[in-house]
C-alpha cells in the first residue's frame, strides 16, 4: 500500500515527504513535477511570497538514475525565505521574540493549536498549519499523476468559482481545454469569466480582505471498479472527499452534481445505463463514482475554498498576552488562492487514484500495474 508523511514549517528551512509503496521502475521526469509546483505558485491574488521562492524537488532516497527503485521515496523542497528567518525559526537556537505572534486570527488555527499544544507564541501553531505546506503535496501528486498518465488516466483542473463570479459551462472535450486552463491567470478556461473574477481579486484586495471559491478536478480514463461498498473508509468517494477537506481553508467537497442532486427527484438524478461495446452511462450527475466505487466514466469533483484567514485589515480578535480586544494579527499572505487550490486539489485527488489503483492490482513494479491494468481493461470490454 503506498502512502506518505509530510513535513516540515512555512519559514523552515525545508518541506519533506516520504512515500513508501511507491512501484519500482518509473521513470522521474523532474519537470513534470516542478512545472506543477510553478503553477502552485502562480494564479492572480497571489501574495509576495511567491516571488521569493522557486519552488524545485530535490530527491535525496529511493531513486537511481532517473527511476524508482521500490525504497521509501524522499522528496525535499528547500525554503529559499529560511535565509530572512534562521534566527526566528532555527531548530536547535535560542528562543527570540522576534517575530512573535499575540494576536490570533478568526478562521485560522491559530486560538485553538496555540490551547491545544500549550505553546507561548502562536507562530508554533501557524507556521505548521500554513498553506506553503501544500507544495510538497502538490509534488507527491504530481508524481502519482505521471505514473496515472501510464496506465491510462489523464487529469485537469481548474477555477469554478471566486466570490460571486461562477463558470456556467465547460467543454471537457476541448482538445485546447488544458491551454486554455494554464493561460488564464485564475486558470479559468473561459475568458470572459476570467476577466470577472480578477475584477472579485481587485475588489478584495482593495479593501484588505481576501476571498474565496471553487475548484473541479477532472479524472479521465479511470477503470471501473476502483474502491468498495463493503466498508465506510474504503468508499472511493468518502476517500477523495477526506482528501480534499484535508487541504488548508477547504470546507466543503462535492462528487458530480452532488449539491444539485440534492433537490431533485431521483429519475432527474441517475445515470441511465446502456451497452455499447461495454457498459456505460448515458449521464454523469454521479460524477464516475457509484455505490463508493469508480463506474468507468469521468470522476468529477469538487472543492469550496473559504477565504483566507489572513485579513489586511483585520477582524476583532483578542490579545493572548492581556486577554484585551485586538485586531488580528497580518501575516504576508494571498487575497485569493483559488487558482493554487486547483493545482493541490489535482495532486491530492491523484495520489488517492493511484493509491486505490494499487490496491486493486497489487503491484511492485510499473511494468506489473501496467500488463494487470491492461489485461483488466480487455476483461471489461468482454465481460
Amino acid at each position: 500500500m503506498i502512502r506518505f508523511l509530510d513535513g516540515g514549517e512555512s519559514h523552515g528551512k525545508a518541506l519533506v515527504a516520504i512515500i513508501e509503496g511507491f512501484p519500482a521502475g518509473f521513470n522521474i521526469d523532474e519537470n513534470y513535477i516542478n512545472k506543477r509546483l510553478l503553477l502552485r505558485q502562480s494564479g492572480y491574488g497571489r501574495g509576495g511570497r511567491q516571488k521569493i521562492e522557486k519552488d524545485r524537488v530535490e530527491f535525496i532516497s529511493g531513486v537511481r538514475f532517473g527511476q524508482t527503485i521500490g525504497s521509501p521515496i524522499t522528496m525535499v523542497i528547500y525554503n529559499r525565505d529560511f535565509e530572512n528567518w534562521k534566527d526566528v525559526m532555527s531548530p536547535l537556537g535560542r528562543p527570540t521574540d522576534q517575530k512573535r505572534v499575540s494576536r490570533p486570527r478568526p478562521g485560522h488555527a491559530d486560538l485553538v493549536g496555540y490551547l491545544k499544544y500549550n505553546r507561548s507564541d502562536i507562530r508554533d501553531v501557524l507556521e505548521r498549519s500554513s498553506a506553503r505546506e501544500t507544495a510538497i503535496r502538490v509534488a507527491v501528486g504530481a508524481l502519482c499523476e505521471a505514473a496515472l498518465e501510464e496506465i491510462g488516466v489523464n487529469m485537469f483542473a481548474f477555477v469554478r468559482s471566486i466570490g460571486r463570479v461562477r463558470l456556467s459551462d465547460v467543454d471537457y472535450n476541448d482538445d485546447n481545454l488544458i491551454d486554455k486552463i494554464e493561460k488564464s491567470p485564475v486558470f479559468c478556461p473561459d475568458e470572459r469569466t476570467t476577466d470577472l473574477m480578477i475584477a472579485e481579486i481587485e475588489k478584495a484586495k482593495a479593501e484588505g480582505d481576501s476571498i474565496g471559491g471553487s475548484v473541479e478536478v477532472v479524472a479521465r480514463g479511470v477503470v471501473c471498479g476502483l474502491g468498495s461498498y463493503s466498508f465506510y473508509d474504503r468508499r472511493l468517494d468518502a476517500r477523495i472527499a477526506s482528501c480534499l477537506v484535508g487541504i488548508q481553508a477547504v470546507k466543503a467537497v462535492e462528487i458530480g452534481d452532488g449539491f444539485e442532486n440534492a433537490s431533485k427527484f431521483g429519475s432527474e438524478v441517475h445515470d441511465e445505463i446502456v451497452y455499447e461495446d461495454g457498459y456505460r452511462r448515458l449521464t454523469n450527475r454521479a460524477g464516475g463514482i457509484e455505490g463508493g466505487m469508480s463506474n468507468g466514466e469521468d470522476i468529477i469533483v469538487r472543492a469550496y475554498m473559504k477565504p483566507i484567514p489572513t485579513l489586511k485589515k483585520g477582524l476583532r480578535s483578542v490579545d493572548i498576552d492581556t486577554h484585551k480586544e485586538e485586531l488580528s494579527a497580518f501575516e504576508r499572505s494571498d487575497v485569493c488562492a483559488v487558482p493554487a487550490l486547483s493545482i493541490v486539489a489535482k495532486s491530492a485527488v491523484a495520489f488517492e487514484i493511484f493509491k486505490a489503483y494499487l490496491e486493486k492490482f497489487g503491484s511492485d513494479t510499473m511494468d506489473e500495474l501496467k500488463e494487470r491494468v491492461a489485461a483488466y481493461k480487455s476483461y471489461l470490454i468482454k465481460k
